[in-house]
């Protein structure tokens, strides 16, 4: 299958191609929340870069629980000067006829102690990760869950009124719907935890809302784990059972991911090794790595899926198509070559660049397969600083820096952060 094809799913909603950039933060609003120039900048390139589907980073609900400093931010009626900011963004990401949605998201439990030093969760569960940047969680009430199920409705609804073409809703990555899918971080026992049926109710009822508010002809997808891979958490199982409910609810489009902070599968930071797969993947392939599992969950009901993580040749993507998958996602090397998809689409190019492969800081001892878990950390998070500086410097009208160096992104990063709390 060639993913030049135009594409269209059961609902009728077409993509001209079969290649999405998958959602990337951003941290480029300021403190108010609203989109900027910058947004539009970034989208823009993208756009004009081949892209069929464009997914924005995650647009927060609440204010309170960002994933970081700069997120787009919806948690109020907005005037309209930033209702025009929005118009602007989605004109942007949706020009050479890209279908652009935008992702909608909560953080939860992580949401770091700078944002919020007592985030909101499934239960009072910490996350397990040293150097304390993330707070002890307070149990979500039943009210609180009810409101914000209203909230992603309510950001849908916005989109669709900007001009975008379809929302995607975040629950998967250890975010606040992940939370309660998951029962290590869920260990309620009221109709939102215990049994799987009631883990995912949050979820079931974030997607009725949000169909029931922007209507039929206008896409909804769901982020999924297909595992958290990590003991007694969300399971591959779970997620079979998951995507057929979602089936059932019409949902457009499931995007196929994998684990939280604690185990950052859908990361495959600086080059480590993605963990162990459940028993149903038969392959751990440096490409692609989430495609065995996105092959066993088609033996089941599933809306159609799109699949993200490791993609780096055509022939690798063009196999997953042939496999049943309906579109494959990139998102790193957008961020260090933004037209990479033209070049591939042209004919002009058969492989993606690799970005990952100047991210490996140091030796043995030092570098991102350390075995010390604080220095595998560090050398995550100046990974993704990397990619975020690469960002700001397309968002700014410039082009990317491949020799930049990873601890000076992260310096930056903490400093631009510093600067939107």
């Amino acid at each position: 299958m060639a993913v030049g094809e135009a594409f269209a799913l059961p609902s009728g909603l077409r993509f001209k191609n079969r290649i999405a950039k998958a959602a990337m933060t951003e941290g480029l609003a300021g403190r108010d929340g609203v989109p900027n120039e910058g947004h539009v900048r970034l989208y823009r390139r993208w756009a004009a870069g081949g892209i069929g589907l464009s997914i924005t980073g995650n647009v927060q609900i609440d204010r309170h629980h960002l994933e970081r400093p700069g997120n787009v931010i919806v948690d109020a009626p907005l005037a309209a000067e930033a209702k025009a900011a929005w118009q602007r963004w989605a004109a942007a990401a949706t020009e050479q006829g890209t279908s652009a949605w935008v992702q909608i998201s909560h953080a939860g439990r992580q949401t770091q102690k700078s944002v919020n030093p007592s985030p909101k969760a499934p239960s009072a569960v910490p996350l397990g990760l040293p150097g304390g940047q993330f707070g002890v969680p307070v149990p979500l009430t039943e009210a609180e869950i009810i409101d914000l199920v209203k909230r992603f409705a309510n950001v849908a609804v916005l989109a669709r009124e900007a001009g975008f073409t379809g929302v995607q809703i975040h629950a998967a990555h250890g975010y606040l719907l992940s939370q309660f899918l998951s029962p290590l971080a869920n260990r309620r026992s009221d109709a939102w935890g215990g049994a799987l049926e009631n883990r995912a109710r949050f979820l079931v009822e974030t997607v009725k809302a949000v169909r029931a508010a922007v209507g039929d002809d206008f896409g909804v997808g769901v982020k999924l784990n297909s595992a958290d891979f990590q003991k007694g958490g969300f399971a591959f199982d779970d997620c079979i059972t998951v995507a057929a409910t979602l089936a059932d609810l019409k949902v457009d489009l499931l995007e196929l991911s994998g684990g939280t902070y604690e185990q950052p599968a859908m990361m495959d930071f600086a080059g480590m090794d993605p963990p162990e797969q459940p028993k149903q993947a038969s392959s751990r392939a440096r490409e692609a790595y989430f495609v065995d599992l996105a092959k066993a969950l088609m033996a089941g009901r599933t809306p159609p899926l799109l699949v993200t993580g490791g993609f780096r040749s055509l022939a690798g993507m063009e196999t997953a198509l042939d496999s049943g998958i309906a579109i494959v996602g990139i998102a790193r090397p957008l961020c260090a070559t933004p037209d990479a998809v033209a070049e591939l689409l042209d004919g002009h190019s058969d492989e993606l660049p690799r970005p990952e492969q100047a991210l490996r800081i140091g030796p043995g001892w030092l570098g991102p397969n350390s075995p010390f878990k604080l220095l595998r950390a560090v050398n995550g998070f100046a990974a993704q600083a990397w990619y975020y500086q690469q960002l700001r410097r397309i968002a700014a009208g410039g082009a990317p820096a491949a020799g930049l160096n990873p601890l000076t992104a992260f310096l930056a990063e903490e400093r631009e952060n510093k600067a939107r709390l």
